[in-house]
């Protein structure tokens, strides 16, 4: 595919890119992935954004814009706090800015652009991968769009409001997390175990693109094949286009054939492209059609864009002994694959470079899975178009509700779950849609599964992954209404794999399992936590995935038609992946993990190189001690120091925790890096750790929600909840108040907030009003919509 660019549309920043290359500095960041020094501030992600609607004329925004944050209430700044580099995160060390974005918050961005030369009648349009999570776009000081949802793109019409020579163009944010009402993934402001850091903002490419008055707006390609051995191809074309083109057609060029799509209403065409003998898509075979349509009067081309299409059926059908499976191409297919969570160490939420993003998918197919299901996130379209060349089935979650379902909670679903549906349509990596997952705020299952099918009947539908959830082989989620509708049933069980309920029409699967957490030291985000639902010494992590893997071919003959392992890559706090979080080390070598997967999917076609270290087998106790023996005979520098105490982290020394981070805590000195709070922050569990007053003092010079969040959560588990062992207790809260004075205000804000929901428990309306009123009156600002309005009706 072409990757040109118009150089006839011209753009600048004010302060021109030279010098403001100069201002840009990544930020410092615990682990750091080897494309971070790819990264230029001028062209970072220069890679045409959508390559299944391709035009040579567009224009790349990515660079350094202008930022602010401001409070809610706040007009567009006339000051401006520096600049941030676009299209990572705020909250990302590649921003060049790393702070984080709260609810009562707004992030601006800001910078110029030069209307280009347009013919009469010609549109500009200005184009987002993604912001998140909601945002007001206004040019030349005129709103010109909004939208909102943090994972799909949208696109405006700024032409009426361009004028000549710079245009000044501003952006508006708000990005609640885990706060707001809409689809957050697992973005939380207070990140820990299974949920990490937020990304908010721009976070995928922003470009412009200059269109004739009429052109094609949207393509929708769906393949059939027919044929007792798939003979007989079609592909389905449709297309819209905006603007007025009486008397037009769509001309629509493969490689194999041509197609004229005729007018519909409301500026659609519609057509079929007949393929006689198609190759089919696979993952071990991936053949992809190269496509051209073309917006026509007559003879004259008016538009023209680039395309392609893979021609591929997915199915549940019998196999010769009568079990329902999953069938690809005609053909029982077992669906190997990995839970992919898309972040990022440097970036987040926006992998450092297209390379990178291609990375990802390149190293779980040479690990020997064949499918991906990406969780709860939408990645940009590169990545699909990646999955659609290398060949990777994709398993694409919807971004889950806000668990409470609060207020407009449904509806922003739905509109993201259709705006989701309609932007990845064309892709023949993705196979399956997965609706719910493990209850997170499910809802009217049945019609929205029904909903689902209705729009996309190319597709199967899971309606809900891990809907039967098993931990420990212990049931945590019944459901006497399962997989209502759906295509699979599906269940979770963590760590060991077992096989979902058997029902009429359906495929089973097993939609999670596993999660082995393995540290790798030097290579970690939080050096003090390995989670996972087991955890395991790097030396035995082959056996126990080994084992795991047999019991998988097992259950494949009773009927198991797919398998997602938890996870491919370890995230922030979770170190349960079978790489590192910086993609730097394996924890299996790939080439055992292609034998270990060889039984269940023979079948892996040409397997990219790639680059990674092997683990270090070597046990971690062993080199602990041999650390402690370095500090008996007099090594006492704090680099060494801060080490020892990460490492009696890792290997649960609390003696060696409370002992070198007590010394590491009184060889630091302002200012402090990144790395010295964050170590400091993990390691301290206890009002009487060493690091408490050190965050006490930094809350102090530097207010953050976050770590007043941390603070309050040490003192109600150290100090209070031994006052409260369950809802009927009725402790001297004038005793604890004294125990919690010395914290301050998190000490304050916990102690009222405890208090709250005990007497609600209790139901002693009588005694909760007063202490709600005064908890309302000093920190509702911080509570959820639905907490915040059951207390204002209790007083």
């Amino acid at each position: 595919m072409s990757h040109t660019r118009k150089l006839g549309i011209a753009l600048c920043l004010l302060a021109g890119s030279l010098s403001q290359a100069q201002t840009w500095k990544m930020q410092p960041v615990a682990l750091q992935t080897r494309w971070a020094k790819e990264v230029k501030a001028d062209k970072p992600y220069n890679e045409y954004p959508r390559p299944q609607l391709e035009r040579t004329q567009w224009t790349n925004l990515n660079g350094l814009w202008q930022y602010a944050i401001t409070s809610a209430e706040a007009s567009t700044p006339t000051a401006w706090e520096g600049h941030i580099l676009v299209p990572y995160p705020l909250e990302s060390a590649l921003s060049g800015v790393k702070k984080a974005l709260m609810p009562e918050q707004r992030l601006w961005y800001k910078r110029s652009i030069v209307a280009p030369a347009m013919k009469a009648g010609e549109k500009l349009l200005l184009h987002f991968g993604a912001v998140d999570y909601q945002c007001w776009v206004f040019l030349n000081g005129k709103q010109v769009g909004t939208h909102e949802g943090g994972y799909t793109a949208f696109d405006i019409d700024i032409t009426t409001a361009l004028k000549k020579g710079a245009n000044e163009l501003v952006l508006k944010v708000y990005d609640p997390s885990d706060a707001g009402i809409g689809p957050r993934g697992k973005q939380v402001l207070n990140p820990k175990d299974i949920y990490y850091t937020p990304s908010s903002g721009i976070w995928q490419t922003v470009w412009l693109e200059q269109v004739p008055a009429a052109y094609i707006n949207h393509l929708e390609l769906t393949p059939q094949l027919s044929g007792a051995s798939l003979e007989k191809g079609q592909l389905t074309l449709n297309s819209q286009v905006i603007g007025d083109c009486k008397g037009c057609t769509i001309e629509a060029i493969s490689g194999v054939a041509t197609a004229t799509l005729k007018p519909a209403a409301g500026g659609n065409y519609t057509g079929v492209l007949a393929i006689a003998q198609p190759k089919l898509w696979s993952p071990a075979d991936p053949y992809l059609y190269d496509l051209v349509v073309r917006l026509k009067k007559g003879n004259a081309v008016i538009d023209e864009v680039k395309s392609y299409f893979g021609m591929r059926q997915v199915s549940v059908q019998k196999d010769n002994q009568g079990v329902e499976r999953i069938f690809l191409n005609g053909k029982p297919y077992f669906n190997l694959g990995t839970l992919d969570q898309g972040f990022w160490p440097d970036g987040l939420h926006t992998a450092p470079t297209d390379a990178a993003l291609r990375f990802d998918i390149e190293a779980i197919k040479s690990m020997g899975f064949n499918t991906i299901r990406k969780h709860i996130k939408i990645e940009p379209a590169r990545w699909y178009y990646h999955a659609d060349k290398l060949g990777m089935l994709v398993w694409q979650d919807f971004v889950q509700p806000n668990p409470g379902l609060p207020a407009g909670a449904k509806q922003i679903f739905e509109k993201q779950g259709k705006e989701m549906m309609e932007q990845l349509h064309n892709h023949p990596c993705i196979t399956t849609w997965v609706l719910f997952n493990e209850k997170w705020g499910q809802y009217d299952q049945e019609r929205l599964t029904k909903w689902i099918k209705a729009t996309d009947p190319s597709r199967l539908v899971n309606g809900h992954s891990g809907e039967i959830l098993y931990v420990n082989e212990k049931l945590r989620s019944p459901s006497p209404n399962a997989y209502v509708a759906a295509d699979m049933t599906d269940i979770h069980s963590y760590p060991d794999p077992m096989n979902s309920m058997k029902m009429p029409g359906k495929a089973q699967v097993l939609g999670e399992f596993g999660g082995i957490g393995v540290f790798i030291p030097k290579h970690q985000w939080l050096t003090n936590s390995a989670w996972g639902y087991v955890n395991e010494k790097p030396a035995g992590l082959k056996a126990k995935y080994s084992i795991m893997n047999k019991h998988l071919q097992l259950l494949q003959k009773e009927g198991l038609s797919a398998s997602i392992y938890t996870q491919p890559f370890d995230v922030e706090g979770e170190q349960n992946g079978l790489m590192t979080y910086d993609r730097e080390v394996v924890k299996i070598p790939f080439a055992e993990l292609r034998k270990i997967h060889q039984a269940l999917n023979p079948q892996m076609g040409n397997l990219p190189a790639i680059a990674a270290l092997d683990t270090d087998l070597t046990e971690p106790g062993e080199l602990y001690a041999a650390m402690l023996e370095e500090y008996m005979n007099g090594k006492t520098d704090p680099a060494f120091i801060k080490e020892l105490a990460m490492t009696a982290a890792q290997v649960g020394d609390r003696a060696g925790v409370n002992r070198f981070n007590a010394l590491y805590v009184g060889t630091l000195k302002a200012p402090y890096s990144e790395d010295d709070l964050v170590l400091i922050e993990n390691n301290t569990k206890k009002v009487t750790d060493p690091g408490f007053i050190f965050l006490q003092q930094q809350l102090q010079a530097n207010p953050n929600r976050a770590l007043h969040t941390k603070l309050m959560n040490i003192v109600y588990v150290d100090v209070i909840a031994p006052y409260v062992p369950n809802a009927a207790a009725k402790p001297n809260w004038e005793e604890i108040a004294m125990k919690v004075k010395p914290y301050g205000a998190p000490g304050e804000e916990i102690l009222l907030r405890a208090k709250t929901i005990q007497l609600m428990n209790q139901q002693d309306w009588e005694h909760l009003k007063p202490v709600a009123k005064e908890y309302l009156s000093k920190y509702g600002q911080y509570l959820q919509p639905e907490e915040k309005k059951i207390l204002e009706e209790k007083i």
